[in-house]
């Protein structure tokens, strides 16, 4: 549809049949997304939104400027407001480095300039950011001056919080913002989780990770391999969405209606609280240990319950 657009600009009142043919597409396709097409445009000001009709045999495109072709960009006013409160928030953040402060305080005197009026709404907003803000200038610090790390670090899947010395790789954003390390304490690379950071600590002495090839994290955090352990989980008819979430080797069906997934994760405890989330839904089958650690947990769950 966006090559329809560029298409039509180029060749306005162009017949009905010969644009179809043009895109492969039949002649009732065409007009359907003609009917879209006047929905879009720069912004959803009248206009702003394309104009594009046809009387059944030609086409015709009343406003080809509206897709600002040649025009300069501009931003909205709430584009702009957005943009300047960030900017400010940003610049407050405890341990930037000087450099990129400055930098960041300049771009944002150019943007209130740009923006002229509509920079006004941002000067009655403000953004504070909570520990994750602090915890990340301490990381990116470490990172810029080659500095090793302590943390005290929450553990979700033990439940517990661990003291230790991380060489920092590098900062990450999929969802959650971590970093990625090599951790003395298990002395393997480790990805930690900035707002489950309790505590954390700049040491004197150097970051000095053994080399690393940098993972793709397009796919996201957590990327189990082949040398993982494996987990089987067997789910009735209400836990088939696990194989939709969770990345497995394989998924059989099983005669309830069920599947019986096997998947690998580098830690299985982490999947105790899958377990419990599914109650009734489904139950790990193996490792032994595993189970057995799940069902503890629900029989504890359970308890917590009992006013007795």
């Amino acid at each position: 549809m966006l090559s329809l657009v560029t298409y039509l600009s180029e060749r306005n009142g162009a017949y009905l049949s010969d644009v179809a043919r043009a895109f492969g597409v039949t002649e009732d396709e065409l007009i359907s997304d003609l009917d879209v097409l006047p929905m879009c445009g720069t912004s959803f000001r009248g206009g702003d939104l394309l104009d594009i009709d046809t009387d059944g045999e030609r086409i015709w495109f009343r406003n080809p400027e509206s897709t600002g072709t040649g025009e300069p960009l501009r931003l909205a006013a709430d584009e702009a407001t957005a943009l300047l409160v960030a900017a400010r928030a940003v610049a407050t953040l405890p341990g930037l480095r000087a450099g990129d402060r400055q930098a960041l305080l300049r771009a944002t005197a150019k943007l209130e300039a740009a923006a002229g009026e509509s920079a006004a709404a941002s000067s009655s907003l403000s953004v504070t950011f909570e520990s994750e803000g602090g915890v990340f200038a301490e990381v990116d610090r470490a990172i810029s001056e080659r500095r090793r790390l302590w943390l005290r670090y929450y553990s979700p899947s033990r439940d517990e919080l661990t003291e230790r010395e991380i060489d920092p790789i590098r900062l990450v954003s999929v969802g959650h913002t971590y970093v990625e390390a090599w951790c003395r304490l298990s002395e393997a690379r480790r990805t930690f989780r900035l707002d489950r950071v309790a505590a954390i600590r700049i040491l004197d002495a150097p970051a000095d990770p053994p080399p690393v090839e940098l993972r793709d994290l397009s796919e996201g955090i957590v990327q189990p391999s082949a040398e993982d352990p494996e987990v089987v989980i067997e789910v009735g008819p209400g836990g088939r969405w696990v194989a939709e979430y969770y990345p497995h080797d394989s998924a059989e069906e099983l005669p309830d209606g069920g599947l019986r997934i096997s998947l690998r994760a580098p830690d299985p405890a982490s999947l105790r609280r899958l377990a419990l989330r599914l109650g009734r839904d489904g139950r790990i089958v193996a490792p032994g240990d595993l189970a057995d650690s799940a069902r503890d947990a629900a029989v504890k769950a359970l308890a917590a319950y009992d006013v007795q």
